[in-house]
C-alpha cells in the first residue's frame, strides 16, 4: 500500500505500510527539511506524552521522523499537513532568516562525539563554526570561585590552547567565565554550551563574551531558541558539555555544584574526569569519585596540564572508559 502527502516543507513523499508500520520510502533527500520539520513537532508536540529521549529512539530507529509522526497520527495520513508541521516548517525557515545554526542528530555536521552518547540532545542551535571531529575538553567549576581558582582556570584554558585544544565550559559566572576569557585572550577556540535558548543571555553580564565566542568560536544550546533558564536546564547543558569533551576538568565546586553533576555525567559517558585538590578538599562527593576508572587527581596546573597531554595523546584510556560505560 503506497500513500503519498505533502508536507509542506520540502518534496512529496511516500510511505510504505509494511504491517502496523509506516516505512519512509526512498523519494528525495532521506533527511532534509521535511524530516526535520517532523522531529521539531514530535518534541513540541509528544505525542502519547513520550519524552525527548524516547522520540530520539524511535526515530533513529527507523532513520525517519515522518515515518514515526505517521505511525503516531494515522488519521492524518491521507490529508494534508497539520498545524504542527505547517508550524515546524515555518520555525525551521525563521530560525534561519535569523542566521542561526540549525542541526539535527541526523545530520551529517551534527557534532560525532554527542552521538556517542545516551542522552544526546536531538536538536542543536548554534552561533559560530563548528568544526568536524573537534578535540575538546570541558573547564568547569563554581560561580562564586577562589581567586586561586581562578588562576588554575585561566592557566588551564591557556594550557588547553597551547596544546591545539578547545575549551569548553558553560558560560556561567566564575570558572567558565575565566576559562572563556583566556582561551580567546590566547588566541585558542572557545565552545560555550548554554543552558538557555541561544536568543538569550544568561548572565547578562556575559552578553559580549558571547558574541564574542560567537564570532571566534561556537556557542550551543540543545533548547529552543528564546527558552529562559530553568533548574533542569543546567544539568541538561553539563550533559552536552560532558558528550562533547574529551574530557572534564573540575577545577572547584561545591558540595552541590552543577560540575559535580557533570563529573558524574562524564564518568556515566565513558569520558575522563580531572579533579584538583581544591574539590578534593572541600567536597564528599569528591572522594566518592576517586578510585573509579578515568578519575585523575591533580595537585596542581602542572599535574593537570600532563594528564591532559596523556589523554589527548592515546585514545585507549577513553575506549576503555567508553566500553565500560555502554556495557557496564
Amino acid at each position: 500500500m503506497f500513500d503519498s502527502y505533502s508536507t509542506g516543507c520540502g518534496e512529496p513523499r511516500t510511505l510504505t505500510k509494511r504491517s502496523d508500520a509506516f516505512t519512509l520510502t526512498a523519494v528525495g533527500t532521506a533527511w532534509d527539511d521535511a524530516e526535520r520539520a517532523a522531529l521539531v513537532a514530535l518534541l513540541r508536540t509528544r505525542p502519547d506524552g513520550l519524552k525527548w529521549p524516547h522520540i530520539t529512539a524511535e526515530v533513529d530507529a527507523r532513520s525517519s521522523a515522518l515515518a514515526l509522526w505517521r505511525e503516531l497520527h494515522p488519521e492524518d495520513l491521507f490529508g494534508e499537513d497539520t498545524p504542527a508541521l505547517a508550524e515546524a516548517c515555518e520555525n525551521i525557515a525563521k530560525w534561519r532568516a535569523a542566521d542561526l545554526g540549525f542541526l539535527t542528530f541526523l545530520d551529517d555536521d551534527y557534532p560525532a562525539q554527542l552521538r556517542e552518547i545516551h542522552d544526546l540532545p536531538p536538536v542543536l542551535f548554534h552561533r559560530g563554526t563548528l568544526v568536524d571531529s573537534e578535540t575538546g575538553m570541558s573547564v568547569v567549576g563554581s560561580r562564586n570561585a577562589s581567586p586561586r581558582g581562578l588562576d588554575i582556570a585561566r592557566s588551564v584554558a591557556a594550557g588547553l590552547v597551547d596544546r591545539g585544544i578547545t575549551v569548553v565550559s558553560g558560560l556561567a559566572k566564575g570558572i567558565d567565565t575565566a576559562a572563556h576569557t583566556a582561551a580567546l585572550d590566547a588566541g585558542g577556540r572557545a565552545v560555550a554550551v548554554i543552558g538557555t535558548g541561544i536568543n538569550r543571555y544568561y548572565p547578562t553580564e556575559n552578553r559580549e563574551l558571547q558574541d564574542r565566542i560567537a564570532a571566534d568560536g561556537l556557542v550551543l544550546s540543545q533548547f529552543w531558541p528564546d527558552a529562559p533558564p530553568t533548574k533542569h536546564s543546567f544539568p541538561m547543558r553539563n550533559a552536552v558539555m560532558s558528550g562533547y569533551g574529551r574530557a572534564t576538568i573540575v577545577v572547584e565546586a561545591g558540595e552541590h555544584s552543577g560540575a559535580r553533576i557533570q563529573a558524574r555525567q562524564a564518568i556515566a559517558h565513558g569520558r575522563p574526569v580531572i579533579l584538583t585538590d581544591l574539590v578534593v578538599k572541600a567536597n564528599e562527593w569528591s572522594t566518592d569519585l576517586i578510585g573509579q576508572p578515568g578519575v585523575h587527581v591533580a595537585s596542581n596546573t602542572t599535574e593537570i596540564m600532563s594528564t591532559v597531554e596523556d589523554i589527548a595523546a592515546g585514545p585507549d584510556e577513553i575506549d576503555e572508559l567508553f566500553a565500560a560505560a555502554t556495557w557496564g
